[in-house]
């Protein structure tokens, strides 16, 4: 059994990008992972630590070197390699020569290929200290780092100058240049709580140093837990609930090594502008956890984590609230200022505002997306009226103060503006709901006017970019089509709208400027919206099999597409799917291969053989059971009708030649097994269904 030791890698930093660190330290821990492993060197365990200012790994159990390795050489032919007179030729001497022998070493291997001539040397493996360096290097290398920089006179790049590595191999000190750094046995601690250098001697003490002595909780595990405990011993002891938001915990958590929970106070006057604006401030731009009452109400309190246990905390919360009032008293000016306008007011500013070159103002967009919302809002069973009259406000609060200074708050903000203006309470909802879903897992609008304008303006954005030949190419989406294209399915599908996506988009294409023949748009916009159902499907682990099987019929309306998902995945778990998944793909390929013209319907007449009149009587059976099932989209139901043809196809594969001679039996058949395949295909196309492994 190999010798293995404890290795600790820790690259210093200046303070690194909060948002990025919790994906550089996954990325960097993957990547020294997938290293170690082409290097064929085993471990047991990776622990990763990230603070601020280090990103380290400590890997358990590594082995010491490499296994030695038995490389078989295989060199010329045996009819290549020896002369007439059996002397060896330029082609094996030169072989021996590359194995580092004789010839006469040389040994031959014959089998049933052929005779050559085979070697076979051990290499032997290389320590694991002579590799570590490479390793970190290519690992730090391979980080997505979008845009690196430069310092001092160096040549290296990173996220952020580099000041310290330590490379520890059990107790030995791995001597390497990381990022134009030499590594050492050194660490540094809190920035301010224990600037001066620790030794370390070897990973064991790595943690506890730098807690006990460096005033740095290096797990950001342990450190984001220590956040949350403090938080909500303040909160409790204020009889209050704090709200932790898990992406701005795991920012805050990237900013502080010792983090210390503090809480602050605001006046309470601030208390009157809409409270969507004061937590936006306090989360978005000053990084504090705001406090709610037992019936939500936001109080006049915020948490906020110090890095550092000052000698005097009242300074510290001082300089908070200070920062924090200006702010506030923007908010209330601008809520103040804003609100001595109506909004409709504002409808004609929006004429003045590009929303797309070729697709015209914001004003335009809002028209257009107006007639579409009440086109729908009517099918679903809305109110037309209020949801035109939400579209056309929709972007009005786009040309608020509060929104222009706060642009995350557009559409709450045309909520609370609408409710000023006493627009219907429908409309001032919707105007809020028509952004959902803002982000992936969000929320869907809930009043049948949201759901409306939401539609109608993800459905205008997509087909007219598309029409501009402005289709999203790699990772680039300026205008968020993927996830509009996501949006629009996720309120179809969820709220169980019966809408069409063909019929919608043929009957606004009239809508859009007319040099963008938006009307030739139409088919690509809807295979971009059903493509991205396929990461939608994934991940409620559909088979990426059951999608292409119902993505292969094109069904236009999203809530239609997913009965048909549901079904087919309940039916592929019957017994009988993998024999009729397999049948369907032969009738298919039998269908195509055919340059008959296949007849309508079946000739009793000229059904000949008893397996394919059983089939044929089943067939027609099953086709007056499943029209009815097809009207009310009950797919589920259907698949389990066609179940039961099982038995009769095997039968009438094995005992039924389709291409006979008589052109009349032929056909026949062909017909039989076309009806047959269209049953199926009513609902999927199953022979896109794989086996179960």
């Amino acid at each position: 059994m190999s010798k293995v030791r404890d290795l600790l890698i820790e690259i210093g930093t200046e303070e690194l990008p909060p948002k990025a660190l919790l994906k550089l330290i996954n990325a960097f821990n993957q990547n020294v992972a997938a290293e170690l492993q082409k290097a064929e060197l085993s471990f047991s365990k990776i622990e990763q630590f990230a603070s601020p200012r280090r990103l380290a790994l400590i890997i358990s159990d590594l082995e010491e070197q490499q296994a030695d390795k038995q490389i078989d050489r295989r060199g010329p032919a045996l009819q290549a390699a020896f002369d007439e007179n059996g002397e060896p030729t330029q082609a094996a001497l030169g072989f021996a020569k590359s194995c580092g022998i004789d010839i006469n070493e040389v040994e031959k291997i014959e089998n049933e290929k052929g005779a050559w001539l085979y070697f076979q040397i051990t290499q032997k493996g290389l320590e694991t200290k002579d590799l570590i360096a490479d390793i970190v290097q290519t690992a730090l290398h391979k980080l997505p780092i979008p845009k690196r920089m430069r310092w001092a006179d160096l040549d290296a790049q990173f996220v952020r100058p580099v000041h310290w590595a330590v490379l520890l191999f059990g107790k030995e000190l791995i001597d390497a240049e990381i990022l134009s750094v030499t590594s050492g046995p050194l660490t540094y601690g809190h920035r301010f709580h224990h600037p001066a250098a620790i030794k370390l001697k070897s990973a064991a003490d790595y943690t506890s140093k730098l807690n006990d002595k460096g005033k740095v909780i290096v797990d950001f595990e342990q450190r984001k837990q220590t956040i949350v405990k403090q938080i909500e011993k303040i909160a409790s002891d204020k009889s209050a609930k704090a709200v932790i938001d898990q992406d701005l915990l795991n920012e805050v958590t990237s900013m502080v090594e010792w983090p210390v929970a503090i809480l602050g106070n605001f006046e309470k006057r601030f208390l009157d502008v809409p409270q969507e604006a004061l937590i936006s401030t306090m989360s978005a731009h000053q990084k504090y956890f705001h406090l709610i009452d037992r019936e939500g109400k936001l109080l006049p309190h915020f948490i906020t984590i110090a890095n550092i246990k000052s000698k005097d905390m009242q300074k510290v919360i001082e300089g908070n609230e200070r920062v924090i009032r200006p702010r506030f008293s923007d908010a209330e000016f601008f809520w103040n200022q804003d609100r001595k306008h109506s909004l409709a007011s504002h409808v004609g500013s929006t004429k003045t505002v590009v929303f797309q070159k070729q697709m015209g103002s914001l004003h335009d967009k809002t028209e257009r997306t107006a007639q579409l919302a009440s086109r729908i809002a009517d099918q679903i069973g809305g109110n037309q009226k209020q949801a035109a009259r939400a579209a056309s406000l929709s972007k009005c609060d786009l040309m608020s103060e509060m929104v222009y200074e706060f642009p995350e708050l557009q559409g709450v903000m045309g909520r609370y503006y609408a409710t000023h203006d006493k627009e219907p309470a429908e409309v001032a909802q919707a105007i809020d709901e028509h952004y959902m879903p803002r982000f992936a897992g969000d929320e869907l609008p809930q009043s049948k006017t949201g759901q409306a304008v939401a539609l109608a303006d993800r459905l205008d954005t997509l087909l007219g970019i598309i029409a501009a030949g402005q289709m999203p190419t790699g990772d680039k989406d300026p205008y968020g089509l993927r996830r509009a294209a996501l949006g629009v399915l996720r309120i179809m599908i969820e709220e169980n709208l019966s809408l069409d996506l063909n019929e919608l988009l043929s009957e606004h294409a009239s809508s859009l400027p007319a040099e963008l023949n938006a009307a030739d748009a139409v088919a690509s916009t809807i295979d971009f919206i059903l493509e991205r159902l396929k990461t939608y499907y994934l991940n409620k682990n559909i088979k990426v099999d059951v999608f292409d099987a119902v993505k292969s019929q094109r069904p236009t309306q999203p809530n239609d597409f997913d009965a048909r998902i549901q079904a087919v995945t309940e039916f592929q778990s019957e017994a009988a799917a993998t024999s009729l998944a397999a049948a369907n793909k032969r009738i298919s390929n039998i269908l195509k291969k055919s340059k008959d013209a296949v007849p309508d319907q079946i000739d009793p007449a000229l059904l000949t053989e008893e397996a394919e009149n059983k089939l044929a009587n089943q067939v027609l059976d099953l086709t007056s059971q499943v029209t009815p099932l097809i009207a009310s989209r009950d797919y589920t139901a259907i698949l389990r009708l066609l179940a039961a043809l099982r038995d009769n196809v095997d039968t009438f594969f094995d005992n039924v030649m389709v291409n006979v001679d008589d052109d009349k039996l032929r056909q026949n058949r062909l017909a039989l097994l076309n009806q047959l395949r269209n049953l199926f295909l009513d609902v999927a196309d199953i022979s896109k269904l794989q086996a179960p492994n």
